[in-house]
């Protein structure tokens, strides 16, 4: 496991806090492709229904990013199906990056926290 996923994991599960933790995930020299690719494939696995990505904590998670409504991110996700708006996000400019990972990150921290409440207590 990279240090990126240590540190996402970490936020995740309220290891750490998530503004300090984005802090640490885009400090220096941070590759955006990589944490995109990470996010995304996160975010895929956290949610249930694999069909259309529509579960209630997505939505949960989409309508809490902490950023501005406004923001690009946040409009291509709420506007676009999920499939679509993860491939305009890879192509935004470099000045989105920064924000394009908070909110993936974000929705990885809701979605995961649903997921570990209900799908693996399952198991417990």
């Amino acid at each position: 496991m990279t240090k990126s996923e240590k540190l996402i994991n970490k936020i995740a599960q309220n290891q750490l806090e998530f503004n300090s933790g984005v802090m640490l995930l885009l400090e220096g020299d941070y590759n955006f492709k990589a944490l995109f690719t990470t996010l995304h494939n996160y975010i895929i696995n956290s949610i249930p229904n694999k069909t259309n990505y529509d579960s209630d904590a997505y939505q949960t998670a989409l309508n809490t990013i902490p950023l501005k409504s406004s923001s690009t991110p946040v409009v291509i996700l709420k506007t676009y199906s999920t499939k679509i708006a993860f491939q305009k996000l890879a192509l935004l400019p470099v000045d989105e990056e920064k924000k394009t990972i908070t909110a993936l990150l974000w929705i990885f921290k809701i979605t995961d926290t649903e997921r570990r409440n209900t799908e693996c207590k399952r198991w417990l």
